[in-house]
């Protein structure tokens, strides 16, 4: 293959490995919030992400809340993710640099999810009051845990709730420390 059809190719294999990680995180993220189980989002996420996780789980037991599997599953996909694009590419990197990248790729995937979650809850409260769309609850239910710290310490100001510009200065922030 020439130079720019492996750099396609890699970024196709990358990009749909990156979506099944993601479903796999939201999933994740809405069992830890005890979402909504009926939700049609849930629902999608569950029917996606359960022919993987349904034969993990007979191996790898929950402990408490953590879906351990379904950790398991998010590190064993994005380690798979880093060594495969890393191989298409022609760049092969050693087992622990992968690893490395790996977390530092997955800590950044859930603070990005995070960061566009929050933004999205804010445009839906300054523009969808009405709004009943089935995604509406599952979003404050997946920003609460990370908003609540933030409105204990930081009062609505004229009645504006400035928790989520924290969130997001706090999120950004983190994500520069991890380097990308």
């Amino acid at each position: 293959m020439n130079g720019s059809a492996t750099n396609a190719f890699s970024y196709l294999i990358g990009t749909l490995i990156d979506l099944y990680i993601a479903a796999v995180l939201l999933r994740v993220m809405l069992q830890w919030v005890r979402a909504d189980f009926y939700n049609p989002l849930s629902q999608l996420l569950v029917k996606v992400t359960n022919p993987a996780l349904i034969p993990l789980r007979r191996v790898v037991p929950s402990i408490g809340r953590i879906d351990t599997a379904a950790i398991v599953l998010l590190l064993v996909l994005e380690v798979f993710g880093v060594w495969i694009v890393s191989r298409i590419a022609a760049t092969p990197i050693g087992f622990p640099a992968i690893i490395t990248f790996s977390l530092t790729k997955l800590a950044m995937t859930l603070l990005m999810t995070y960061f566009f979650l929050i933004i999205a809850s804010v445009l839906v409260s300054w523009l969808g009051q009405g709004l009943r769309h089935p995604f509406v609850p599952l979003l404050y239910q997946l920003t609460e845990p990370v908003l609540r710290p933030f409105r204990r310490v930081i009062p609505p100001i004229a009645g504006i709730d400035l928790s989520p510009l924290f969130a997001l200065i706090t999120i950004r922030f983190l994500i520069l420390l991890l380097g990308w």
